[in-house]
């Protein structure tokens, strides 16, 4: 039971700015730490749905809710996924070789393809935020944050690692791999489902869109670096969360 709590307080610690109690990275503590991922996501989504219901009480609108409701994820993450978007997005714009390509990806300098990339990635990840008010799309929303991390875990003890260092490799290595793949696959069943019951046609569709991404960020991995680094996980959760937004609020709208 221990290293159960232990692995939850790892894996919020690592993959949050919220304050945790310092545990010793090993075996036995990171055994389960990755079940614990969507923990984050749960957090992310809470939140959002807070700000939308306090916006809505105090009449900020929706582009309020939309440009602060952006920023919330990242403070919450202090921003470790969005460095790997913007870091993969200057590996694979150079159009080097993966040795290359790994040396941008570890190069702490930001690339103007980054930059063009980050930009580019606010202004619809908050136009997508705008269209959002409706109830069942909030709750939509929350639930995309708990698949992407799901999602996420599932691709470290799934697929292979492009390096033999980093805190990826750290994270799978040490996963008691079984265990974890069963637990994450019955979390991802269960938001599936839970998407369908809350709106049948959207929850599908996004549900058929998260896989649709992890599915391209595996063969984008493969035939890129021969595996998934750090960076291109955090490239795969901010383009799976990008692909959600945009879908529950175009098609809350429309419908």
């Amino acid at each position: 039971m221990k290293s159960v709590i232990n692995g939850l307080i790892i894996a919020v610690g690592m993959y949050s700015r919220i304050p945790m109690p310092k545990v010793e990275w090993n075996k036995k503590n990171m055994q389960y730490a990755i079940c614990f991922f969507p923990v984050v996501g749960v957090m992310i989504g809470v939140l959002l749905y807070a700000w939308s219901v306090l916006c809505s009480a105090c009449g900020f609108g929706q582009v309020c809710f939309g440009l602060i409701g952006a920023v919330l994820p990242i403070t919450v993450t202090g921003g470790i996924h969005l460095d790997g978007f913007l870091d993969t997005a200057d590996a694979l714009h150079s159009y080097a070789k993966k040795e290359k390509k790994l040396e941008i990806l570890r190069d702490p300098h930001v690339g103007a393809f980054a930059v063009v990339s980050g930009i580019c990635f606010m202004m619809m990840y908050c136009a997508g935020l705008v269209l959002i008010w409706k109830k069942e799309q909030l709750l939509l929303l929350g639930l995309s944050f708990v698949m992407s991390r799901t999602l996420s875990g599932m691709g470290m003890v799934w697929f292979p690692a492009a390096k033999k260092d980093g805190v990826l490799y750290s994270f799978a290595s040490m996963a008691k791999k079984r265990t974890v793949r069963v637990v994450l696959a019955v979390v991802l069943a269960l938001c599936f489902i839970t998407a369908v019951l809350i709106q049948p046609l959207i929850g599908a569709v996004v549900s058929l869109a998260v896989m649709w991404v992890w599915t391209y960020y595996y063969y984008m991995s493969i035939k890129q670096l021969d595996g998934i680094t750090g960076d291109l996980a955090g490239y795969f959760l901010c383009l799976c969360e990008l692909v959600c937004v945009i879908l529950i609020g175009m098609m809350g709208r429309i419908m």
